[in-house]
């Protein structure tokens, strides 16, 4: 009889923002590693030679990065097993936009006169998904939002694939059930509006739909986050992606319990 394996011990995680060149290296290759190498995304932003998945807004984002302190990689800029990208609305004037402007148009978020996060970039090593990684990076960026009086989330997500009609059930779904309220109704820009509306409500299959949605949307709307209305084509990445708006203010007590604990994604 062969003895029984000993379980893994769960990974020593530390959670923080970037705070150097190699930090920022370590989000960037984390990010081609899965954008890039997983997902098949391609573009202007991406660096083959070095490997390295990167943009014009990294230098005034803030970068909270998940480290694996257990990971036996020899460069410690690979040890960096997820990332979320952070753009507070009060630093807006020294980058111009947010990114997401190239897409969606963000008048009635930026009108508001309430204190914005721009999320973006969220990605995670695929043997770190599904279990406490999430949960470290959720618990980190809740105390980031609160440390900075945050009021209303909103950044891109997206859905792997640029066939459209393949996601017709998930974005009817989306648009149908969390279409979020005239004032925080982004809308994808003109030039590149993909209707969300392809399935009348009455004929979708709601399980099959909400199935097909990825973990970090739904995430956000068990929080209470709404959508934009349309989606955006992103043939560079590879992507269909929605815009996801999460006010604070609008939470009941119910989702304000699952937020202030972290979320497991």
């Amino acid at each position: 009889m062969q003895p029984k394996a000993k379980p893994q011990a769960a990974p020593a995680f530390t959670v923080r923002l970037a705070r150097d060149g190699a930090d920022l290296e370590g989000a960037q290759r984390l990010r081609y590693r899965v954008f890039v190498e997983e997902l098949g995304s391609d573009g202007p932003m991406v660096d083959h030679a070095a490997r390295l998945e990167r943009d014009r807004f990294d230098a005034h984002f803030d970068h909270l990065i998940l480290i694996d302190e257990d990971s036996d990689a020899p460069d410690a800029r690979d040890r960096v097993v997820g990332v979320y990208r952070l753009l507070p609305s009060d630093r807006l004037a020294e980058v111009g936009q947010f990114y997401s402007e190239s897409e969606y148009d963000l008048s009635v978020l930026k009108a508001s006169g309430r204190r914005l996060l721009e999320l973006g970039r969220s990605c995670l090593l695929p043997d770190y998904r599904g279990g406490m990684a999430m949960w470290h990076l959720w618990n980190a960026l809740s105390a980031y939002v609160a440390e900075r009086g945050i009021e209303v989330l909103f950044g891109v997500a997206s859905f792997h694939g640029t066939e459209v009609e393949r996601l017709a059930g998930p974005l009817s779904l989306l648009h149908h059930r969390h279409l979020a309220p005239p004032d925080l109704r982004v809308r994808a820009q003109p030039d590149h509006f993909q209707r969300m509306d392809l399935v009348a409500e009455e004929a979708l299959d709601r399980r099959a739909a909400m199935l097909a949605v990825p973990a970090l949307i739904k995430a956000y709307l068990r929080l209470g986050g709404f959508v934009g209305e349309g989606a955006y084509v992103d043939h560079d990445f590879n992507t269909v992606d929605v815009c996801l708006v999460l006010d604070t203010a609008r939470m009941n007590e119910t989702q304000r319990a699952i937020y202030s604990r972290g979320l497991n994604g």
